[in-house]
């Protein structure tokens, strides 16, 4: 089952069950693939949304959640919060699992060794080979700093 057809059916479930944050949360996710449909049909680049398209914009909007979650907490709105928290929970769930800070860490250093890198100027080189082999499960934007480090110790 595809991803878009795995999000129809819990959609389709959160009516029957009548909740609420979720019939939301998945209107708005079906729409942004709609979107994402229309302007995949449209262009000079002609294609057919596939499950990494919409496993980009499920990060996209992964990402939206985490930065509001940051300004709600910053200025005591727990009732937004509390909206933006459940968003973010069930976009996760469709994506693959995260991994922590100490993993993530582990496969850099794993693969600055394996390149060779030395300086700061061989991150791009490090990021590449990263997004190549682990562009599912690690969270970039935690990342860059972790291999900033890595190699400015070297």
């Amino acid at each position: 089952m595809s991803l878009k057809e795995t999000i129809e059916t819990e959609y389709k479930n959160a009516l029957k069950a009548k909740d609420k944050t979720k019939i939301s949360t998945y209107r708005l996710i079906l729409s942004s693939i709609k979107d994402l449909d229309i302007s995949n049909r449209s262009g000079p680049n002609k294609k057919e949304t596939d499950d990494e398209d919409i496993k980009k914009l499920l990060k996209k909007m992964v990402k939206q959640r985490a930065e509001s979650i940051d300004i709600y907490k910053k200025n005591n709105r727990t009732d937004l919060l509390e909206v933006e928290q459940s968003e973010y929970d069930i976009l996760t769930g469709f994506l693959p699992k995260q991994l922590n800070e100490d993993e993530t860490k582990k496969i850099c250093a794993q693969i600055i060794s394996k390149l060779g890198a030395s300086s700061i100027k061989d991150m791009g080189k490090v990021m590449s080979e990263l997004k190549k082999l682990h562009s599912d499960e690690i969270d970039f934007a935690k990342a860059g700093p972790l291999i900033k480090n890595l190699l400015n110790s070297k």
